[in-house]
This record gives structure tokens, sequence and C-alpha cells, in this order.
């Protein structure tokens, strides 16, 4: 802060006068507060820091993991049902390479599912 002059001509040195007078009962319509910002009892003695209250403030919005966008889970569906068996004779050549694709693709998956999990967990 700066020197300032006043209305009568005198120089006052702001950031002097605050720290001076920062752990006075604070004048207003707040109650319990000094000039720091520190909630003070009757006695002027501090109950609850300021510090103390900005960080739980802090915690219940960013520290919240509910505050933070996610990306929603990917569902992972137990065994349920079995699965129905398919007469391969029965299929045509596209059909067949069509089913033998599909099993592929379900490893795949399975596979980028435990990775996620292993991310995931990391973090």
């Amino acid at each position: 802060m700066a020197i300032v002059r006043s209305a009568m001509g005198k120089s006052v040195d702001m950031s002097a006068l605050v720290s001076k007078n920062e752990k006075v009962r604070a004048v207003g319509n707040v109650k319990n507060l000094n000039a720091r910002g520190d909630t003070i009892d009757a006695f002027g003695k501090v109950v609850k820091p300021v510090t103390e209250k900005v960080n739980n403030a802090y915690s219940k919005t960013v520290g919240n993991r509910s505050a933070q966008p996610t990306r929603p889970k990917p569902r992972i569906q137990a065994d349920a049902a079995p699965k129905p068996t398919i007469d391969l004779a029965e299929l045509t050549p596209e059909e067949l390479e069509l089913e033998e694709s599909i099993e592929d693709d379900l490893e795949v998956e399975k596979i980028k599912q435990e990775e996620l999990k292993k991310a995931l967990k990391k973090k």
C-alpha cells in the first residue's frame, strides 16, 4: 500500500496502519470478526482463523470430486446369460467373417476396459 495524505495534510502509511490493527475487532455490521477476517470471541481471541475459512470454502468447491467434470464410467456387464451357440456349417462365408471379427472386437473391448481400470486406479 502507499503513503497517502489526509484531509488535514498529514501523511499516513496505510500498510503500517493495516498491520498495526489487524488483530483489533472490526467495525461494521458483521459480528465477531477482527480486521483480518478471523472469527473472534467476546474477549478478542481468535476462534477460527481466516485461512481455515478459506481452505474450507475451497475444499467444498474445488476439492470436491463431484464438482469436477468427469466422463461417465463404462458399464461392465457380467456374463448374465450364456452365449447362444451357432452352427458354423450353416453360415455363408460373409457371415463367418463377421462372426470371427465380432469375437476379436469383444476381446479388444475387454482389454480397453482393463487398461481404463488400471489408469483410474493410478489417479
